[in-house]
């Protein structure tokens, strides 16, 4: 791809389409832009497209954004994936050149964008690849310039952000002492620099809002450097750089303050990140911090006293009140909260306010119900005022337990006596004391059972009669909607100490609120049913059966279906979920609803695969259809065409749409189907017209199809041999096979369709391919051994002496290499079989084994019969040791989930599962095969076996003994 005007216009043009909302538009562009990226130099015409001026900014931005994505998807895809380089090196060199500059003089929304993609770069490359980009960067402070400085530490926060989560390694280490041997001294300087500059241009607003940006930054790269271990040179410096935070929190820079109650300013994300980079030193370097930690304890009191209730402060609040947790929980700064005075003053000034349902939180209520229950239910609130006030609470609550509950029993009172006064005015009065008792009870929790411990002091079950129940109880579910949600969070919360006995009483009121018109009550209802039908009681049996869940069925699917067509519910992840979980508890008794249903759902289907924006809700969405099939299909296979006949033309559209997200999720309900009709009836000529398709390469390209894909061509494999075969196919399957194979993250997929093939496709035809197939296999074994390669190669070797015989291995391995055969026993089979794990893999590995043991007479004469009590041992030792998990030398092989970029990974659809097969159906207990092969062998070879089983070390002979008595067998 050329760079030229001519391209430039294209890119432009086909850039703005991407932006229609029409999907008819966008898509097509998306598609082209996908085709493209691909070509040589189209990162180059994209970053010479940001730096034009004259083109339109919207369309600028689009392009850094397809720059970054391109970046994201591409630069490292051959290292995560054992893939090709889809970089070309002048391309790589180019980007290398041309970023930091442009990034350094882009525009901010621009500059966002061009340093996320040197920090995606920087994770490949730096620093070995790309060693002068940190002069490049350092050289920059020296300008004055702070629009350039601030490019610079933009990137540095990008690239170095990492250290904060990345596990500790030797690479890492050398990384991190490369970068600071270089940016310690210099940041230090900026900081005393950019502080004088603060003194000298004091009062002045433009001037100091660039500079205290700067700070903000350095303070964000300073969290990083540290975030490892507590580098030298910054302990060394610490005065300084303490000296320097205290005085950002203590100094008053009024024309900095903002009227904006909304969001945040300049000077409250510098304070904000100061108190996280204080929580982060009083957490790790408790010893070296210490004497300072009194001045900044009460220097963070007094910032928390000083700030309002507005959302502007929230972050700033919810750090601060984290760094006196992080004290509070440290036993040697105990006499620092240990007055009573100060505990009642915190709990007034500090706890109570933050913990308040403000304007603010009720308007997102209202107008955001998904924000709020991100923010509310799923624990991303980890930023907001209240579970910073709860965990504040809980660390208190650690060291002086009666004292705390004591002094916020009395605040309850106050709360609850207020709510009683006026219940429809004073409704956040109950609120406040519904979270309080929240925070104060709650002592460990897990997501799976929500709390389950609890403070002895704090009376739940009489809390919960008096104040939660009553709330559920009101006639009219749009009353008081808050306190009607934080009803219904509570009985989530606290399910598993609140007992069966409760929970179950509680399942009529909890459905009634299906029915709400807030979004988030009838979510939360959602959720709560949800989470109720999977607790287990110490039987381990479900709490709700379906004889309990029944008598309420129909209203609670009424209720679901009706929650979802609510405006703002239309995609609702917990509904759908919900849906799922009743139709899964039901089982057969939600039969009768299914009429109603499946309709349902696939008009739902239709609806969003026009534009598919919910992830969750999708792929529950899924699992609902799939649960469904199966529920129908057991009592009525036949009903499979059904289906069939309503979902087909919504999956062709998925299909010819391209639909990325949805495409995984069809091949595996189509798999479903074709399990479904598999020994029942025969293939319908739609799905043999699709088959073709399948084995179109680009399909194979989205890590996110391959493993579903293989599953469905497996199916065909095994319903459909003869019209693969009639239709000269086999090749296109092998060709799938030998892309499989070559890829270490995919090679386990291409043992599974072999395997598929050797069952059950004519043994003729696919016999004139076998001996292309195993040179493939022995050459991806000299060229990339890894441990998953060998264990899948061992189990097929042995399926092919199981299913084929012996002596066709033996021949077909020669026929390749004179002599070879002994080799792989020597260096594959001896070595590495007892890593062979999985129940079906080791009865394959072990049948195999005693098939060529016992059933091949080359193995009892030179030059096999060397090996023959090596191998015996193998198969012993796969029944008497666990599997061996230790790695092949040389294997560097880490699987790899997340792929890199956009594209829509694999997700198991757990209800769509197929379930293993048994190749070898015709052996049931592989012990006694064993003997009972070895004591027909010895029958016709006299002492030649026995001589040679005695071979064997002592703990393996007396295991021998031990399977001919159990099985009644005797080794003459």
């Amino acid at each position: 791809m050329e760079i030229n005007e001519n391209n430039f216009e294209r890119l432009a043009n086909y850039l703005q389409q991407t932006l229609n909302p029409d999907p008819e538009v966008r898509r097509p562009a998306e598609r082209f832009i996908e085709s493209i990226e691909v070509s040589q130099n189209y990162p180059l015409l994209c970053l010479h497209l940001i730096d034009r001026p004259q083109v339109d900014m919207t369309i600028r931005v689009a392009a850094a954004i397809a720059f970054k994505n391109f970046i994201k998807r591409n630069w490292g895809f051959h290292l995560d994936n054992d893939g090709p380089n889809k970089v070309s090196e002048s391309d790589r060199t180019g980007i290398k050149g041309l970023i930091v500059p442009m990034m350094l003089k882009s525009p901010a929304a621009i500059q966002k964008q061009l340093s996320d993609a040197v920090s995606i770069i920087g994770k490949y490359d730096f620093p070995t690849k790309w060693p002068e980009l940190m002069d490049e960067m350092i050289e920059k402070f020296a300008t004055g310039d702070f629009h350039i400085i601030n490019g610079v530490l933009q990137t540095a926060h990008s690239l170095f952000k990492r250290y904060r989560y990345e596990f500790k390694s030797q690479e890492l280490w050398e990384e991190i002492k490369y970068v600071l041997d270089k940016m310690a001294k210099p940041l230090t300087d900026l900081l005393q620099a950019t502080l004088g500059l603060a003194e000298a241009h004091a009062g002045n607003k433009e001037a100091l809002s660039v500079i205290y940006n700067s700070l903000v930054l350095v303070c964000k790269v300073f969290f990083s450097l540290n975030s490892q271990d507590l580098p030298e040179f910054f302990e060394d410096n610490m005065e300084t750089w303490m000296k320097a935070f205290h005085g950002l929190l203590t100094v008053d820079v009024p024309c900095l303050k903002t009227d904006d109650d909304e969001d945040a300013g300049v000077l409250e994300h510098l304070r904000s990140q100061i108190c996280e980079n204080l929580c982060m030193y009083a957490l790790k370097y408790d010893e070296e911090f210490s004497p300072y930690m009194p001045q900044f304890v009460t220097a963070v009191w007094e910032l928390l006293v000083k700030s309002h209730i507005h959302t502007k402060y929230d972050a700033l609040v919810s750090n601060a009140l984290r760094f006196l947790s992080t004290v509070a929980e440290r036993t040697h700064y105990r006499h620092l909260f240990e007055d009573p005075n100060v505990l009642a003053s915190i709990c007034e000034k500090v706890i109570i306010p933050n913990m308040d349902f403000r304007v603010s939180d009720e308007e997102l209520f209202e107008d955001n119900p998904e924000e709020y229950i991100r923010r509310d239910i799923e624990g991303s609130d980890v930023e907001t005022r209240r579970r910073a006030a709860c965990d504040l609470v809980k660390s208190l609550l650690q060291k002086f337990e009666a004292k705390i509950v004591e002094i916020f029993g009395q605040y309850l009172q106050v709360l609850l006596a207020k709510y009683a006064e006026n219940p429809a005015t004073n409704w956040k009065a109950k609120d406040t004391a519904i979270y309080l008792v929240t925070s104060m009870a709650s002592k460990g929790q897990t997501q799976k059972l929500g709390v389950t411990q609890t403070s002895e002091l704090v009376p739940l079950p009489q809390f919960t009669q008096q104040q939660i129940i009553p709330e559920l109880e009101r006639a009219d579910v749009n009353q008081l909607p808050v306190l009607k949600a934080d009803a219904l969070k509570f009985i989530m919360t606290f399910r598993t100490i609140l007992g069966p006995q409760i929970i179950v009483a509680t399942m009529p009121l909890v459905s009634k609120h299906l029915g709400a018109a807030s979004v988030v009550v009838h979510t939360y209802a959602a959720c709560a049913i949800d989470k109720i039908l999977t607790m287990r009681g110490p039987d381990k049996q479900p709490i709700v059966t379906k004889e309990i869940l029944s008598p309420l069925s129909a209203e609670l699917i009424a209720g679901l279906f009706a929650a979802i067509t609510v405006q703002g519910s239309n995609e609702n992840e917990y509904i759908m979920k919900c849906i799922m979980r009743v139709l899964n508890t039901l089982q057969e008794a939600s039969l009768p609803f299914m009429i109603v249903v499946l309709p349902r759902l696939t008009d739902i289907l239709s609806t969003v695969a026009k534009n598919p924006s919910k992830p969750h809700f999708n792929h529950y969405l899924f699992e609902t259809l799939s649960l469904s099939v199966k529920l129908v299909c057991k009592a009525d296979p036949n009903a499979v065409s059904s289906f069939e006949e309503a979902l087909f033309p919504v999956f062709q559209g998925i299909l010819q749409q391209d639909v990325l997200e949805f495409m995984p999720y069809v091949f595996q309900m189509l798999s479903l189907f074709l399990e479904i009709r598999e020994g029942k009836s025969n293939i319908p000529d739609t799905y043999l017209a699709l088959f073709p398709c399948l084995l179109t390469p680009a399909l194979w390209e989205r890590p996110g199809n391959v493993t579903p894909l293989i599953r469905l061509l497996c199916a065909f494999v095994r319903q459909a041999s003869a019209q693969i075969s009639a239709d000269d196919k086999l090749n296109g399957v092998l060709g799938v096979f030998q892309k499989m194979i070559a890829s270490k993250n995919n090679d386990h997929e291409g043992f599974y369709l072999l395997q598929n093939l050797l069952l059950y496709y004519p043994a003729e035809e696919l016999g004139r391919s076998m001996r292309q197939i195993f040179s493939l296999l022995f050459q991806r074994l000299s060229s990339s051994k890894t441990t998953k390669f060998v264990r899948s190669f061992i189990v097929f070797l042995c399926l092919y002496t199981a299913r084929v015989g012996p002596q066709a291995l033996i021949q077909m391995i020669e026929s390749i290499q004179a002599q070879m055969f002994g080799m792989v026993v020597e260096r594959v089979f001896i070595p590495d079989i007892n890593k062979v794990s999985g129940e079906l893999e080791q009865k394959i590995v072990s049948v195999g084994i005693t098939k060529l043991l016992c059933e091949c007479p080359e193995m009892l004469a030179e030059p096999y019969v060397l090996f023959w009590p090596q191998l015996l041992q193998t198969v012993v030792q796969i029944f008497e040791l666990p599997p061996d998990e230790s790695a092949i030398d040389g294997d560097n092989f880490i699987e790899i989930e997340d792929v890199p970029g956009y594209q829509a990974a694999y997700s198991q659809l757990n209800f769509a599962q197929s379930k293993p097969v048994d190749p070898l159906p015709d052996v049931g207990n592989v012990r006694q095969h064993l003997v009972q092969n070895l004591g027909k062998l010895a029958q016709a070879n006299g002492g030649k076996v026995r001589t040679l089983i005695a071979a064997l070390p002592a703990d393996h002979q007396e295991a021998l003994q031990k399977y001919c008595a159990q099985s009644g067998v005797q080794i003459a």
